[in-house]
């Protein structure tokens, strides 16, 4: 299994979510986030004092899925998210050596 990460612009979040859907992931998880990479944050005026806001709002959906999709959801997840400017975000790709469902104690793949 594989757990599978990604950082995306917040209004990007239903064209993801969509997305998945239509390949038939069921479930994942979104947090609300903040961070910055090469798009460094920006400057904006407030009352006529300039501040700098460093950390951007993002969006983390995580997932967790066979081996056997994870390519496919990478590429779902990438085509969906992309809007071809910088702060686009990152995929990260995570072993995920098992999975428990709490209701029903069963174990990998079927957890999820």
């Amino acid at each position: 299994m594989k757990k599978i990460e990604a950082i995306i612009k917040p209004f990007k979040l239903d064209e993801v979510k969509n997305a998945l859907a239509e390949i038939g992931i069921q479930g994942l998880t979104i947090s609300e986030v903040k961070g910055f990479g090469r798009q460094k944050g920006h400057t904006e005026l407030y009352r006529g004092a300039e501040y700098t806001i460093d950390f951007l709002p993002k969006v983390k959906v995580e997932v967790v899925v066979a081996d056997s999709k994870s390519e496919q959801v990478v590429e779902t997840i990438q085509a969906a998210a992309k809007t071809g400017r910088i702060g686009d975000g990152k995929i990260f790709i995570i072993p995920c050596e098992e999975a428990v469902r709490i209701r029903t104690g069963e174990r990998g793949e079927e957890a999820i």
